[in-house]
């Protein structure tokens, strides 16, 4: 399922807690920057949030032959990326325990 595909059936189920989205997740970034190692096909993705916390994502070709550096920059972006849900679930989490408190 994307994530598309699960924020639709949240909202589809009536689900209105605190919660995170993919747009919040798209909106705690506010620069990227990529890196290719000289002679390798790793590829880093540098995605800074808005606290100026840094997020980082990694691709590689096994075979050279393979790599492409618009692929690989979506494939790091997106593992970045899926970092900062776990980033901000706890964040979420937190908020949500100080205010019951």
């Amino acid at each position: 399922m994307t994530e598309a595909e699960t924020e639709a059936a949240i909202v589809a189920a009536g689900k209105t807690a605190p919660r995170l989205t993919p747009d919040d997740i798209d909106n705690a970034i506010v620069s990227e920057d990529y890196y290719v190692f000289p002679g390798t096909t790793l590829t880093v993705c540098a995605l800074t949030l808005r606290n100026g916390f840094t997020v980082t994502g990694e691709s590689a070709a096994a075979s050279p032959s393979n790599f492409d550096w618009q692929i690989g920059q979506q494939v790091a972006r997106r593992n970045a990326r899926e970092k900062i849900w776990a980033l901000e679930g706890y964040l979420l989490k937190q908020r949500l325990f100080d205010q019951a408190a």
